[in-house]
């Protein structure tokens, strides 16, 4: 297999480079890459890296107990959030680790810029033939053969050994993540003939056409979610937007018109920019992923002000604008109370140390009171799409324990687990003690099914979910419906950002981290379980739902009257 011959390539780098002054170390090695990518050749010696320098954080077990104090319900701390300085005070690197760092990369006439509010990355760029050198491997050139793009990446680098423990990584070296493609949504347009979907509310009960089209009338009636305005300005909802998915306001009004007539005709998002983003407003450059995020926040978080924010085609970060997103958000003084993701990778793709310093950049938001939500993914057990598998593949973010993992549900009556709803369990992030009486009850109830095909000690993935199948949407003019939990996680985020303008409008802090709280008696009690459906994937029928929690539809999905009383409404 090329890739293992070209890891003995890299390894003899390592072992053969010209004599360096320091003794190296190989700090990272990769077996194989994902089957597509395929290597091209060494990769040109004066071709420019932008290479980061990711440092060991400074006390991130104490950060997690301050989440943890002010996330969880029984804690006498619960929403006293951290500031923004005192996370950076957690984050931030020791000094010696900085002058330790910093004096390396300085021998070798390297001059490093701050890539982080606490100062845990450290950015550069050098050529090939430099980077080589530093690093004691061999850059080479990967064709991702779905886009046709390229990547330079490298199987194994070393550092010195003198740096161990103060050096987390160097990226990006070993990480093959799958460059977004557009999500399979499969858009069908609405024929002329179909029944009218559901509009207004005239009662309590779910109108019958939600059983085939799912309308935010449709998500008020299933779960209790009000039509009334939000009042407070300072609650807000953030929505991200990657690979030029660009959100249409005319979309945005024709949907507004049509299903919720009732709001302001001036409601609209506000936009927010990033590695060069844009959102240009031609009807024909809509992104369907943009639009449908977009439609359902602001048209199911009534009045609650949101946020597009647009990650650019010139992100540098190795993984499509994930890093430079939470960076982005962690250094502003006011983030919003809830942020919506549609987004995510196979954990496989990604580096351990990688995914774990991505996890800590959400669990840096998290103590600042964001509440962070992804979806699932739409591939059942076999990750983000369905693809070819022996074992399941758990997503990220999802099985990172301080984000809130999304499910998809269908039908009303009642909700059964989508059968492409994305769950599993972590082979990185273990299972954290929030979970652990549901996970265990789960395991226990299904003996050895499955057996040897996931990490039952893993963090468990969903937490929650919504609906997710036939989802009403606009898109570059015309009505139709989409699929995938990507229509899940802003529907539930929506629900979060509602409640949050109930608790500031009394004064009461956000929810923040919702984990502790949604795996609480209280928060469980308020959500509506799923006992019926699988995820099948990886030629097994996946995970079945069942009584409590299930890594098809976690918990269950939101009942938003039980909610308010949860949370002290």
């Amino acid at each position: 297999m090329f890739s293992s011959a070209f890891l003995v390539a890299c390894l003899a780098a390592v072992a053969y480079g010209k004599p360096m002054a320091r003794s190296m170390q190989v700090h990272e090695t990769r077996e194989s890459v994902p089957a597509a990518f395929q290597l091209v050749g060494p990769a040109p010696q004066d071709t420019m890296l932008d290479l980061r320098v990711a440092l060991v954080q400074g006390d991130m077990a104490g950060l997690e107990k301050a989440l943890m104090d002010v996330s969880d319900p029984a804690s006498p701390l619960r929403g006293q959030f951290l500031t923004k300085e005192e996370v950076e005070a957690f984050v931030a690197p020791k000094p010696e680790t900085v002058a330790a760092v910093t004096a390396w990369l300085k021998e070798n006439d390297i001059e490093a810029t701050k890539a982080s509010p606490a100062g845990d990355w450290l950015s550069f760029s050098i050529p090939v033939s430099k980077a080589n050198a530093l690093l004691n491997t061999e850059f080479a050139v990967f064709n991702h053969t779905p886009t046709g793009s390229t990547h330079v990446r490298t199987l194994a680098y070393s550092i010195p050994a003198d740096l161990q423990g103060h050096l987390d990584f160097v990226h990006p070296t070993t990480v093959f993540a799958q460059p977004f493609a557009g999500r399979v949504f499969d858009f069908v347009p609405s024929r002329a003939d179909k029944p009218e979907p559901a509009v207004n509310l005239t009662s309590d009960a779910v109108p019958a056409s939600c059983a085939t089209t799912i309308t935010p009338a449709c998500l008020q009636a299933l779960y209790g979610i009000p039509a009334t305005l939000a009042t407070v300005k300072s609650n807000t909802l953030g929505v991200s937007g990657f690979i030029e998915q660009f959100a249409n306001q005319q979309d945005l009004r024709t949907f507004l018109q049509r299903f919720r007539p009732d709001l302001p005709s001036t409601t609209t998002f506000t936009t927010q920019t990033l590695d060069g983003g844009s959102n240009p407003q031609q009807l024909s450059q809509a992104g369907i992923e943009a639009d449908l995020d977009t439609q359902y926040t602001l048209g199911v978080a009534s009045g609650v002000p949101t946020v597009f924010i647009s990650v650019g085609e010139r992100n540098r970060d190795g993984v499509n604008g994930f890093l430079d997103i939470i960076n982005t958000l962690i250094s502003e003084s006011n983030a919003p109370q809830v942020l919506s993701t549609s987004y995510g990778f196979d954990e496989p793709d990604l580096p351990t140390n990688l995914a774990t310093n991505l996890c800590n950049a959400y669990m840096q938001l998290g103590a600042r009171g964001t509440s962070i939500l992804f979806s699932s993914g739409d591939g059942g057990v076999s990750g983000s799409q369905s693809q070819s598998c022996t074992t399941f593949i758990p997503t990220f973010p999802s099985g990172c324990p301080f984000v809130t993992s999304v499910g998809a549900t269908t039908g009303i009556g009642p909700e059964t687990a989508a059968d492409f709803s994305g769950g599993g369990f972590s082979n990185i992030f273990a299972r954290p003690s929030f979970q652990s009486a549901a996970v265990t009850t789960f395991l226990n109830a299904i003996g050895n099914q499955n057996a040897g095909k996931f990490n039952s000690a893993g963090r468990g993935f969903p937490d929650i979910s919504a609906q997710g199948l036939n989802v009403e949407i606009v898109f570059q003019g015309q009505f139709g419906t989409v699929a995938g939990t990507s229509c899940s996680c802003p529907i539930t985020a929506s629900t979060i950002a509602l409640l949050n303008d109930e608790l500031a409008a009394q004064g009461k802090p956000s929810l923040g981290f919702l984990n502790p709280f949604l795996y609480s008696a209280a928060g469980t009690a308020a959500l509506t379980d799923v006992t019926s459906g699988s995820n099948p994937g990886c030629n097994t029928n996946g995970f079945t739902a069942r009584a409590g929690w299930d890594p098809v539809t976690g918990l269950g999905t939101p009942n938003f009257a039980k909610l308010r009383t949860a949370v002290g409404l």
